[in-house]
C-alpha cells in the first residue's frame, strides 16, 4: 500500500485500521483474523481511544501483541482521550464531560499503556474540544509525557483551525493529525471551498481543511464511508443517497472493484492527503476497503459524485 508522510516523518499507510469495534468479536482468533488481514494489505496505522469498548478494545489489542509480539515493529499505534462519560469517578451526578486536564490526560495514557501491553503510545489525540480547555495545563502534560517517553507525538480530534492554533500556541511539540468525520456523505470540510463568496450561506467547516494543510497537520477521516449508507440503501432513501449510490456502484465495476474501494478513492483523490480510518470488523470488507489504494478516479468522475451526494451541481 502507498503511504503518506506525517509531520514527524514517519510513513504511515494511506488507510488506517479503526479498531473502535474490535471487542465486538466473540474470540481472539476472529480479533487476530482481523487485524492480520490489515497488515497483510499493506495497513501499518491502528487507531482506539480510551473509551472505546470501555477500554475492552485496547486490551483486546494488547492481548493480540502478547500473541504477536513481531507485529508491533510493524505498527503505528494510535489512541486518544478526553471523553469522559456520565458517573466517571464523581458518582451518578457526574455529567458526560470533556476533560484535559493535567491530571486526566496523564491518568488516561498510563490506563492506554496498560491495555496496550506497550511502553510508548506513537499519538496520543485529544478526543473532541474541551470547552474548559486550558492550553498550558495541557502542554505540561504534553511535555512530561513526552519527556518520559510514554507518547512520542501528539494531535488532535474534531477541532477546528482556530482550536488547533490556540492550543498550538502553548506546545512545544507539533499537532500532526486532526481526526474528524469526513466522507462523501458529510463532505463540508471539502466542498465549502467551492462556496467562497457564492452567497450559498454559511459554512461551518471555516477552512479548517486548508488551514491543517498549511500547518502540515494530517487529516485522518473517521465513517469514512458513511456507516454504508451508500452501499444498498432503500426505496425511501433520500434521492441524493439513491442516486450517489447508483454512480458509486457504476463507477465500482468500471473500476473492477467494489463500492466501499470507490467511497475510500474519492477521499484518497483529495490533495490534502486524507486518511481514512476503517471501522468494520469484517475482515473481507477490510481487504476489499483496501483496493481503494489502486483507485485513481478522474477529475470528471470524482466532482460527479460530488454533485450526486450533494443534490446539486457545484457553482
Amino acid at each position: 500500500m502507498k503511504t503518506y508522510q506525517l509531520k514527524n516523518e514517519t510513513r504511515v499507510s494511506r488507510i488506517a485500521c479503526g479498531c473502535m469495534n474490535l471487542g465486538q468479536l466473540e474470540t481472539v482468533e476472529d480479533r487476530e483474523r482481523l487485524i492480520d488481514t490489515a497488515l497483510s494489505a499493506g495497513i501499518n496505522f491502528y487507531d482506539h481511544a480510551d473509551i472505546y469498548g470501555a477500554g475492552y478494545c485496547e486490551t483486546a489489542f494488547g492481548e493480540l501483541l502478547k500473541r504477536n509480539p513481531a507485529w508491533r515493529d510493524h505498527m503505528v499505534i494510535q489512541s486518544k482521550c478526553g471523553i469522559r462519560f456520565a458517573g466517571d469517578t464523581y458518582g451518578d451526578s457526574a455529567p458526560s464531560r470533556y476533560d484535559f486536564s493535567y491530571e486526566h490526560i496523564m491518568r488516561s495514557v498510563e490506563g492506554i499503556l496498560e491495555r496496550l501491553q506497550i511502553e510508548q503510545l506513537d499519538i496520543l489525540l485529544l478526543h473532541r474540544p474541551d470547552l474548559l480547555m486550558e492550553p498550558d495545563e495541557v502542554a505540561r502534560a504534553f511535555d512530561a509525557l513526552s519527556g518520559s517517553g510514554k507518547v512520542a507525538d501528539f494531535g488532535v480530534s474534531n477541532f477546528d483551525g482556530h482550536q488547533i492554533e490556540l492550543l498550538q500556541r502553548s506546545l512545544d511539540q507539533d499537532l500532526i493529525v486532526n481526526q474528524v468525520e469526513v466522507s462523501l456523505l458529510h463532505a463540508e470540510l471539502i466542498a465549502e471551498g467551492a462556496r467562497v463568496n457564492t452567497g450559498q450561506g454559511f459554512a461551518p467547516a471555516s477552512g479548517m481543511l486548508d488551514d491543517c494543510r498549511l500547518k502540515g497537520i494530517t487529516i485522518q477521516a473517521w465513517s469514512p464511508v458513511a456507516g454504508g449508507r451508500l452501499f444498498s440503501p432503500p426505496a425511501d432513501a433520500p434521492q441524493n443517497v439513491r442516486e450517489t449510490s447508483s454512480l458509486v456502484h457504476e463507477l465500482a465495476e468500471r473500476h473492477a472493484t467494489n463500492a466501499s474501494a470507490i467511497l475510500l478513492a474519492w477521499l484518497l483523490r483529495h490533495p490534502a492527503g486524507i486518511q481514512p480510518v476503517l471501522g468494520t470488523t469484517n475482515p473481507e470488507r477490510l481487504r476489499q476497503s483496501a483496493e481503494a489504494d489502486g483507485v485513481e478516479l478522474s477529475r470528471e468522475d470524482w466532482y460527479s459524485l460530488l454533485e450526486r451526494a450533494q443534490g446539486r451541481s457545484v457553482p
